[in-house]
């Protein structure tokens, strides 16, 4: 089977726009694939909202996200792209993070330049490292990759400093990142069409992520005019998390009032569903066919 890498670059190269809805649990990594995305996204927000209940900032440990890469690793065959925040620490951290994450079956890695703990990149009060301690981050995790060239887990450079420095230097700093060895480039949170058209302009050397946050800092464009501007890997990164806790909201809200969901019922998926989705079909096949043949060999 391809390595995850190896899937990830031929869609950069063969099936650009890449598409990733983020998720924060393996039930909604096989739904994503389930619709036909190409890859999935691993958001730090989303995990630090949905395991702990908790807003980004930082909160979220390595190993709290490398058991959820884990666990939606197991479950889908496309490409999982996780969020890696600053490393979570320093280069010794990084390198930890990019081993840990290359072992769980991880096909990218995004690593960031702000300051350790990091904020949501859509949040306001972001600081950001010198360039030369970014650097050192993506020395760290080219260095901690293993295997062969191919197999090798992608390192995205996310650099932060819109916000705090400017459209100008972080354009400045991407490139350096670029220039250093990283595989794509992500330029957090432009303000304007014009800031992405300039970004898809300017980098266009390298392979570019752009990022949707609904309401965030960040017009949200569609997948064909971002394609357009010169973007391959497009997230959605908490779009799933929004739209969930809405329904959820709805649906308890209804039960209080009412004391019962029968009302709801049709804005539910059925029991079967959900079971065909996780796969119970599947493992129930699997279960007989182990008894058949424990049967057999008596």
């Amino acid at each position: 089977m391809t390595s995850g890498p190896l899937q990830f670059d031929n869609l950069l190269e063969t099936q650009t726009p890449i598409v990733a809805p983020g998720t924060f649990n393996a039930l909604f990594a096989r739904l994503i694939q389930e619709q036909g995305f190409p890859a999935v996204y691993i958001s730090g927000a989303g995990v630090a909202n949905s395991l702990l209940g908790k807003p980004d900032l930082g909160l979220v440990s390595m190993e709290e996200m490398v058991m959820i890469a884990r666990l939606v690793c197991d479950v889908v065959t496309i490409p999982v792209i996780a969020d890696g925040d600053t490393g979570y620490g320093g280069v010794h951290n990084v390198a930890r993070a990019v081993s840990a994450y290359e072992r769980a079956g991880v096909a990218a890695i995004q690593l960031e330049d702000q300051v350790f703990p990091k904020r949501c990149g859509h949040f306001d009060g972001k600081e950001v490292v010198p360039v030369g301690e970014m650097l050192e981050r993506l020395a760290a995790a080219r260095e901690a990759r293993a295997g062969e060239s191919g197999d090798r887990i992608r390192i995205i450079a996310r650099t932060d400093a819109v916000g705090p420095l400017g459209f100008g230097e972080a354009l400045r700093r991407a490139q350096i990142y670029g220039e250093a060895g990283a595989d794509l480039l992500f330029v957090e949170a432009p303000t304007s069409r014009e800031q992405l058209e300039v970004i898809g302009r300017e980098l266009s050397d390298w392979p570019l992520v752009a990022n949707m946050v609904e309401r965030g800092k960040t017009p949200l464009l569609g997948v064909d005019e971002l394609a357009q501007l010169g973007f391959s890997l497009i997230l959605f990164p908490g779009s799933i998390t929004r739209m969930v806790t809405r329904a959820a909201r709805s649906l308890l809200q209804e039960l209080a009032e009412h004391g019962t969901t029968e009302g709801i019922l049709d804005d539910m998926a059925t029991f079967e569903d959900v079971n065909r989705l996780v796969g119970l079909n599947d493992a129930d096949a699997w279960e007989q066919r182990i008894s058949e043949r424990a049967s057999e060999e008596e």
